[in-house]
């Protein structure tokens, strides 16, 4: 009943950057939170930035403060993430994920996922 899906992934190189959006849609959904993760081959899912769907109360892992800058319309149901300065460990899947309730900092607390989007930084 809730769909979300991510968009604007792409092949850049260091120092460029890219704009992630993720809409949500499918039944009247209002979440606590919404997330970004990321996940590179053979590493584990871990979270980029989370935005509160009111409050506009943020957090950034250490690797993307000051680089990354994640926002929400809350009138077209839209969370985007942008992301400069990139380098190449920045290279993953970008996932965006929504809970029923309370959402921390782990993969395991969020509900609703989308497919994700590629993200590749060349040096």
């Amino acid at each position: 009943q809730v769909h979300l899906e991510e968009s604007g992934g792409g092949l850049v190189q260091a120092g460029g950057s890219l704009r992630l959006s993720c809409t949500i849609s499918g039944r009247t959904f209002s979440p606590w939170s919404m997330c970004w993760f990321r996940q590179a081959p053979g590493k584990y899912r871990v979270i980029v930035a989370r935005i509160f769907w009111s409050g506009d109360s943020t957090y950034y892992a250490d690797s993307v403060r000051g680089r990354f800058t994640i926002s929400r319309d809350i009138a077209t149901n839209t969370v985007y993430l942008r992301m400069n300065v990139l380098k190449p460990e920045d290279t993953a899947v970008y996932y965006c994920a929504a809970p029923i309730g309370f959402g921390g900092l782990l993969p395991g607390d969020y509900d609703y996922w989308g497919r994700g989007t590629q993200v590749t930084v060349s040096s």
